[in-house]
């Protein structure tokens, strides 16, 4: 089985509701894969470096970031 990797649902995503409009799943994240542009636009997943850990999953506070 392959190993679980972080996605992002956009229909959830609100960066606006993160401090300062900054991704707090994306601060968190041990090898910085989500990356945002600019404060305030969501946050792209890079995954394949993920190595699963879920830290971004409980970061979010949408709950937006889920493992698949």
């Amino acid at each position: 089985m392959p190993k679980q990797v972080a996605m992002i649902n956009y229909q959830i995503c609100q960066p606006e509701l993160c401090e300062k409009g900054i991704c707090q799943a994306a601060q968190t994240c041990p090898r910085k894969l989500l990356k945002q542009e600019e404060p305030f636009e969501m946050p792209d997943p890079y995954t394949n470096m993920c190595i699963g850990c879920g830290i971004c999953v409980r970061a979010c506070p949408k709950g937006a970031v889920h493992m698949i």
